[in-house]
């Protein structure tokens, strides 16, 4: 696709359905679009079309794609396991959307950074599972949330000769958290790239080298991010410029 100097990175929306007191509507937090803008990247919000036609002729005009988090779950029902008082299943149309998208991204080889939800989406697609709840699933873990919503923070340790290593440094970092389900068996072409100190998994990345593919389990969107967060939004940008340009040579 013809390029300007900033490649059009997309984002994938939260779905509310209509209700008697409001319409349907979609809505992204403002983190998502300004850490992009910031980086160097043009944002593009990608709706829940739900048709696959539609879905490509988006990513057509794409050249990275951010899969973003949400306040709510994966529904384990979905992948056979049994419900828990404890989710909030996302809605039914964002889902269904999410799960197409994230099978297109992986087929095209679009840069890709997931965060939160998105990097439990992207790992169940590549095979892997999931903790549902992490309290009764790791009763030793420590606390990934507040209970009352306030902001939470807890260090991670990065794995050593990692794509998030070369972003972050190597050692530990402290990151904002607001999860209870969490990765539980990376899938299939994905590996670890950080833990927190419970063992919990809090970043996956491709195995492939010529695939920028991170996902997160904080939230580096947040107003509560740190510093070092932004470089992370640099990286992905830089990578979607890189791999746009062979077809800016083309065009």
């Amino acid at each position: 696709m013809a390029q300007s100097t900033r490649p059009c990175i997309g984002i994938n929306a939260e779905y509310r359905p209509a209700n008697k007191a409001q319409a349907a509507l979609i809505h992204v937090n403002a983190g998502y679009f300004d850490n992009i803008a910031a980086a160097g990247g043009l944002p593009t919000i990608v709706p829940p079309l739900g048709k696959e036609i539609d879905l490509d002729s988006w990513l057509d005009r794409l050249d990275g794609f951010v899969l973003t988090g949400s306040t709510f779950d994966l529904d384990p029902r979905r992948l056979n396991m049994p419900p828990h008082l404890s989710v909030q299943p996302m809605a039914e149309r964002r889902h269904e959307n999410d799960r197409l998208l994230v099978r297109r991204l992986m087929e095209r080889r679009l840069p890709v950074l997931a965060i939160g939800l998105g990097a439990q989406q992207l790992n169940v697609a590549c095979g892997g599972s999931l903790f549902v709840h992490l309290p009764e699933d790791m009763p030793r873990s420590m606390p990934h949330r507040d209970p009352t919503g306030a902001p939470h923070r807890h260090l991670v340790l990065i794995e050593p000769n990692t794509q998030i290593e070369e972003i972050y440094g190597a050692g530990e970092i402290r990151v904002n958290s607001s999860h209870h389900q969490a990765i539980r068996q990376v899938g299939s072409g994905l590996r670890v790239g950080a833990r927190a100190a419970d063992g919990v998994i809090e970043s996956i990345e491709s195995t492939d080298a010529d695939w920028f593919c991170i996902g997160v389990q904080w939230h580096p969107e947040s107003e509560t991010a740190s510093a070092l967060d932004l470089q992370l939004f640099e990286y992905f940008v830089q990578a979607c410029l890189r791999q746009s340009q062979p077809l800016e040579l083309a065009a």
